[in-house]
Parts: structure tokens; sequence; C-alpha cells
């Protein structure tokens, strides 16, 4: 395999990437491991940057370069053969980017990930710009737990940092409570966000090129199960209007964010119908999964799209669709033995599609993978999502209601 030119003589970065050169990843997820496959599919080969062997993306990529993300040896050896690269994780070091975008189009920017890295820069960002978010206060130290205004409780006590599926988080009722939270949390910043009397919570994905054009695909309705996404619902199960205002903000904060790429932006309605910005995923997202089956073009292929400067596909929704997450927790019998469950079973479900992510030690919270289910209507495909949670055994059947 021979490298390509060196970075100082490749072409613009702004120019169309044809298909049969390589794009360069950093992450081996299974977010990479879709997006390897969509890019793969438009006839792109894909390196991928992980340090883990038999990583979900690392399988399936047409080159793993195994290194840590700030390996020198790997990034040089993406510059030379990549016309590009992007992140399936917002918590790639800034470095590693800033490196490769000295002679490659990176998407997104160093500079939009960084703002996603932190929830304080993050949410001081969007109320900043105007964006409605969680009530708040930043906790740098004891004092600014003291001094925390007695509205935001009860509320959620969550790590600036590397918090995700729930981990990071504790919820309070009382500020001693809080005190006790930052001290669990290591006393590293943190937020408190007031809790919130919710209806919903929904998430928008949308689509940047470079020249502002932004796409959207309907809106998600979210379940979650023990902090971690348990059911997607597209399209969302609330008014048009609603809608409409959750898609102008999401592509709103994309263009405040002058950002490029795949964007998720999750979001709280409050009972009294206010709509909230609770956080941004500068990649693809969880809750996004049911483009791949219901959507003319899946998060992944504008992700590949994008990244290679061509034009975006079209996000429109042709069949009304539920997700629902595998976890680890399905491999664990009540013995605690560890066995495959029972593909078949959801396989007999003829409008279901199976998604695993390859990953080879399965973990209780661990996310395994995810079914697809497809309905003439929104009623039939719910249906069909209860039938796969009890066929699994998956908690939360009664939270699938018809529509």
């Amino acid at each position: 395999m021979s490298a390509q030119a060196g970075p100082s003589q490749r072409p613009s970065t702004d120019e169309p990437i044809a298909p049969g050169q390589w794009l360069g990843l950093l992450g081996g997820g299974q977010l990479g491991r879709m997006f390897c496959m969509a890019a793969q599919s438009l006839g792109y080969r894909v390196a991928v940057i992980d340090p883990a062997e038999g990583s979900p993306a690392g399988s399936v990529a047409d080159l793993h370069l195994r290194a840590d993300y700030l390996d020198r040896e790997a990034l040089e050896r993406m510059a030379a053969l990549c016309r590009a690269a992007t992140t399936e994780f917002e918590n790639v070091p800034a470095a590693s980017l800033d490196f490769l975008a000295r002679g490659l189009r990176v998407t997104p920017a160093a500079t939009s990930v960084a703002i996603a890295q932190d929830r304080i820069s993050e949410k001081t960002f969007l109320s900043g710009h105007g964006f409605t978010v969680t009530p708040f206060a930043v906790l740098r130290g004891d004092a600014d737990v003291a001094k925390a205004s007695s509205a935001l409780l009860p509320g959620v006590v969550k790590s600036a940092r590397l918090g995700y599926d729930g981990k990071g988080q504790v919820r309070v009722a009382t500020r001693e409570e809080a005190a006790c939270a930052f001290a669990t949390l290591g006393r590293k910043p943190c937020v408190l966000e007031r809790m919130i009397d919710l209806a919903c919570e929904l998430s928008v994905i949308v689509a940047r090129c470079d020249d502002g054009r932004t796409t959207a695909w309907p809106v998600a309705e979210n379940l979650h199960r023990d902090g971690i996404l348990d059911v997607s619902i597209a399209p969302a199960r609330v008014e048009p209007a609603l809608a409409a205002r959750a898609v102008a903000t999401a592509t709103g904060i994309a263009a405040a964010l002058d950002y490029r790429g795949v964007l998720c932006v999750e979001m709280f309605v409050a009972s009294g119908g206010e709509l909230m910005v609770n956080e941004i995923a500068p990649r693809p997202h969880n809750s996004g999964h049911y483009t791949i089956d219901a959507c003319v073009t899946s998060q992944f292929e504008q992700q590949a799209r994008i990244l290679a400067a061509v034009p975006p596909g079209a996000t429109g929704q042709h069949t009304p669709a539920v997700m629902v997450n595998l976890l680890g927790d399905l491999w664990f019998d009540s013995g605690a033995q560890v066995r495959e469950p029972a593909w078949e079973r959801v396989l007999a479900h003829p409008a279901c599609k199976l998604h695993l992510y390859g990953k080879r030690d399965p973990r209780r919270g661990r996310k395994m993978g995810h079914v697809t289910c497809l309905g003439a209507t929104l009623d039939d495909a719910l249906a069909t999502a209860r039938a796969i949670k009890q066929t699994l055994a998956i908690p939360g059947v009664e939270a699938i209601s018809a529509g």
C-alpha cells in the first residue's frame, strides 16, 4: 500500500474527494463502524486510529492503525494516506485534530468539538447565544456549592467532562447532597442543573456543509432507562409546531458553531411546553440510528458526504421507525452466565432490522447493538418494538405506548 503525497502537495481541502480515495477516522466504536460501512458503500476507503484490538470500527476498516490518538507515527501515517479525517466521539484530543488539520480536511473542527467536550463551555456557549438551557450553576469548588441558588434543587450534579450514558451524574435533593455529590465526583469542575418536570425528551440530528447548507432528519422522541437511551421513536409524537421549533433550534446551534459535519442536539420538553437544550454531540448519535433503515440518507452516509465535500443526500423519512437499544445485560442469564441471545427470534419479525456491533465482550450497560422496528404506521412500529422487548425480556415494555 503506497501513501499519497505529503500534506504540502495536497489539493485544497475544500475540493470534493472522489470515491476511491482514503478517509480517516479517529475512534473505533460502533459509531465509527457504521461510518466505515457507509463510506465504503460510497466507494471510499477508511483508515481508523484506535488503540483497541478488534474494535468495532477497526474490524471493518480498510486499515486499522492500532495506536493512541496522540501517537505521532499513526497521525503522520493517516496524514500521508488520507484526504480528510473525522471523529466518532467528542473526546478525541484536540491536538490530534489540529495536527491533521495542517494538511487534511477535518470535520468537525477542533474548536467545535472542544465546546462539546466540556459541559461548562457548552452551556455557557449555548446560553450566551440565546438558546434556552436547563437552569444551572458552575461548581468549581465547595464555595460554589454553598452559594448555588436553592432554586436549582432538586437537581443533578454532572461532571463537566467525560460523562455519558448517566455516568458522572448524581441526583440531589438538598445542598448537603449536592456537596456530597461534588466530593464523590472528585471535586472536579461540575454543573448543578435543576431537575425538570419533563413531558418528553427529543433529539434532532442536523448536518451542515461548508457553504452553510443544513439538512435535518425528523425529530426523534427518546426514552431512557437507568440513564441510557432505551428507545427512539421517529417521527416524534409531538405537535408539528414543536417539532419545527426543535429543528430550528438545532439548525441555529449548528450555525452559531459554524459547524461542519453531523451534529446531534438533545432537548428537554418541560411539562409546560418549554423547549430546553440539554446537550450537544458533535457526531452522529445513538438516537439517529433509525436513519439507516428508515431514511433516504443515513446520518453516517451524510457524515461521509460532508467529510468528502460532496453534496448532501436527502434526509426524508420513508418509513416510521422505533429503535430499541441492545445492552450487554441481554447476554447474562439469571445465574450470571454469558450466553448469546436468541437472535433467530428477533429475525422472525420481518419488519425488524438487527444491527450488532461486533463487540467481543458483553458487559452490563454496554451498547452491543440495536434493532430498528419498521412499520406502515408508527403504531405498527411501536407494536413490533414491544414484541421485540418481550422476545428478549428487555424491561420497559409498558413505556412504549401506542401513539
